[in-house]
């Protein structure tokens, strides 16, 4: 037995060398090594307070947005790694010096169960630059679009808490900031009560008036991490609010003020119950300081625009979308002289063609009469006559003279005119009048 087992000793020996190599070459060709890339988007720099306590920020060169991490072994290994399985870092202590443009900070990639020699970074530094760190403070603009509250009511304010933010960042970024802003909008519309929105987010935007992107966002720290709440405030709406305004002076000598007259005539508040029980006690008007027009040695109509919003109570405010302003017109005439107003319905239409068809496109037209003896008191508005009459009658709107009549002893200081539209008659209402 122990013959057997001595015998041929070499070639046995030679067996198990030529095994273990047919082993490994299978091995091999199954699992072989291999080098695969993988981009890396979030390279973190880490120690910053190493440069805080200068001072100063750290701002990454835009134009190294990514690095590259080649990493080797066997294909098996390799082929289950996703590039969330490494992590890159650039530790700012490690960078050869802090006072050159850029700063070159090594990164270092790393992999759990691959081996440090076995992963290699591009470019093998990240570029960033220093900058000054500054803190600026901003006032919060809240802003609601075009949304409305329910029916019936009014966002009288909207009210930011805080009302301003410290921001905190590089200084040519944070020198770029034109203001802070918060947008309600989808959260007020349709809101029948007194509402606070929490955890709203501030937009920031640069002087070109361009919304800061989100890589420049990250440079930047806020108070309250950039929250804040807004409350809005209803008042309840009020229509048909009328205005009396008067004026200050004398018109010249042989002159009298006719009428006074705003447009518009009436317009919708809002306001707090407090104002608006005010309102109603002065039965809905709001009275205006004569102050306003001032009319001494006028002998034409004076016409003043003022701004309507400065001049209402505290606790009150137009609604939205309604104009600020406000025309006031003093009409002077001579003594004996009175502007009445003559209904279009009543101005009777000569020659008008039968394939046409004439609007006034007003309801009423301006007359103003004198009386010869400078008495009125006897004049009647059914007593005058109003025609208009056209040479060519074409399509087109046009301002026309109007012929009035008026009865013996009166005169027109001005001449009659009228606003209307000329349009072909449809077939519609040429069949019906036939």
């Amino acid at each position: 037995m122990k013959k057997n087992l001595t015998k041929n000793i070499p070639l046995k020996i030679m067996s198990v060398i030529v095994g273990i190599l047919v082993w490994l070459i299978v091995v091999n060709v199954d699992n072989p090594i291999v080098t695969k890339g993988f981009v890396i988007t979030d390279v973190q720099i880490i120690n910053e307070a190493y440069v805080d306590q200068l001072g100063q920020m750290v701002m990454q060169d835009d134009r190294e947005n990514s690095v590259r991490v080649y990493i080797t072994g066997e294909r098996k290994t390799v082929n289950r790694l996703t590039s969330s399985d490494i992590k890159a870092v650039a530790d700012l202590q490690q960078a050869e010096s802090i006072d050159t443009d850029p700063v070159m900070i090594p990164i270092v990639a790393t992999c759990q169960g691959i081996l440090p020699e076995n992963i290699k970074v591009s470019p093998q530094n990240l570029s960033v630059h220093l900058e000054k760190k500054v803190t600026k403070e901003f006032a919060i603009n809240v802003s609601s679009g075009d949304s409305k509250a329910a029916q019936g009511m009014e966002i009288a304010s909207l009210t930011a808490n805080p009302e301003k933010v410290r921001v905190t960042g590089p200084e040519s970024l944070v020198g770029k900031i034109d203001g802070v802003s918060v947008d309600v909008s989808s959260k007020v519309d349709g809101i029948a009560q007194d509402t606070t929105i929490t955890d709203a987010e501030m937009t920031i935007t640069d002087k070109n008036q361009d919304t800061l992107s989100s890589n420049s966002m990250s440079y930047l720290k806020f108070d309250n991490n950039g929250k804040v709440n807004v409350t809005a405030k209803l008042w309840k709406v009020r229509s048909d609010i009328r205005i009396s305004a008067g004026y200050t002076g004398e018109p010249a000598e042989g002159y009298t003020v006719d009428s006074v007259t705003t447009v518009p005539e009436t317009f919708s508040v809002a306001g707090s119950e407090e104002a608006l029980n005010n309102l109603k006690l002065q039965g809905n008007t709001i009275y205006l300081d004569n102050e306003n027009v001032d009319i001494s040695g006028k002998s034409n109509d004076v016409e003043k625009k003022i701004n309507l919003a400065e001049l209402l109570p505290e606790g009150l405010k137009l609604t939205s979308g309604s104009s600020e302003d406000l025309w006031i017109t003093v009409n002077i005439l001579p003594e004996g002289s009175k502007i009445y107003s003559f209904p279009t319905e009543d101005i009777k239409v000569k020659n008008l063609p039968d394939d046409l068809q004439m609007a006034f496109e007003v309801a009423d037209v301006e007359l103003k009469v004198q009386a010869e003896d400078g008495d009125l008191s006897k004049f009647n508005l059914k007593s005058v006559s109003a025609s208009l009459s056209m040479d060519d009658w074409e399509e087109g709107s046009y301002e026309v003279p109007i012929k009035v009549n008026l009865p013996d002893g009166y005169k027109l200081l001005e001449k009659a005119t009228a606003e209307i539209k000329v349009s072909k008659v449809s077939n519609a209402d040429a069949e019906n009048s036939q």
